[in-house]
């Protein structure tokens, strides 16, 4: 029982493997590969059909930077505060607040971001689109702080007590234990706290779908507007298309897409862990 509950986790990822691969064989018998990498276009659903991933992809990758330039400094510095130097009144009364923002339903931050954020930022620039990847990014950056403050706080404060009192008996400032001293030796729990932000980046959904326009528009500039690979799928799932019909597969291979560049980024996470966790 135990070594099956331990397996349990390996049978499922396993099976969406074979889910995800079985259904992208059939799409690439109708599709090459070199078309899927190299197309510059994204009309699966038009006469004239066009399977450039790149136009998704673009959409992820931007709209996945300004989430982690937001959400990995503002991640971070929170949660070198919290364990370094907030006093412990206030740090029992700020995570909780902090860590609630990740239970805030998605489509929430979508309206958020449509509704206040994109008219916010029209003020500074009236000539930016109604939908656009900068401010999708913008509300997205904020929900996945407390991922990144909560697992770096945690990492820090796992850091030895030894440590500090010996950066102190050298003549340390607080500030320079905290910075030079407890951050670089908690960095492998760090680097895995930015990991989980960039995968839930990549992943997230309902606020690219409210905010971000889903226009399959190749662009790399955030002030336009575009669409990113899970808001296709659920644009095609929630639609009437039969199953087994190549644009029905199509979603197939953006997810399999999907997950292959989420799983290049855990690889790159757990290579920075194991690097960090044997220098220090």
């Amino acid at each position: 029982m135990l070594l099956f509950a331990a397996l349990f986790s390996v049978f499922v990822t396993l099976g969406i493997v074979y889910v995800l691969v079985s259904e992208s064989v059939q799409f690439f018998r109708h599709v090459s590969m070199w078309d899927f990498l190299t197309d510059t276009q994204w009309t699966p659903l038009f006469d004239d059909a066009h399977y450039g991933i790149m136009v998704l992809l673009s959409g992820t990758l931007v709209s996945s930077l300004v989430a982690l330039l937001v959400a990995i400094p503002l991640g971070t510095i929170i949660a070198i505060y919290l364990s370094e130097f907030a006093p412990f009144s206030l740090r029992e009364i700020a995570k909780p607040f902090l860590e609630l923002l990740g239970g805030v339903p998605t489509v929430v931050y979508g309206y958020f971001a449509l509704l206040y954020v994109t008219p916010a930022l029209q003020y500074l620039m009236p000539e930016l689109p109604g939908f656009n990847l900068l401010s999708a990014g913008l509300v997205m950056g904020i929900m996945i702080i407390p991922y990144v403050s909560s697992l770096s706080e945690d990492a820090m404060r796992s850091v030895p007590m030894s440590m500090r009192e010996g950066s102190y008996a050298m003549g340390a400032t607080r500030f320079q234990t905290a910075i030079r001293v407890v951050t670089p030796a908690a960095f492998s729990g760090i680097a895995a706290a930015y990991i989980l932000g960039i995968s839930r980046a990549v992943g997230e959904t309902m606020i690219l779908a409210v905010a971000a326009g889903m226009q399959p528009n190749l662009t790399w500039n955030p002030l336009e507007p575009a669409a990113t690979i899970t808001a296709y799928i659920v644009q095609v799932a929630l639609g009437d298309l039969p199953h087994g019909s190549i644009g029905y597969q199509t979603i197939f291979a953006a997810g399999l897409t999907l997950m292959m560049l989420t799983l290049a980024f855990n690889i790159l996470g757990h290579v920075l862990k194991r690097k960090y966790r044997q220098a220090y």
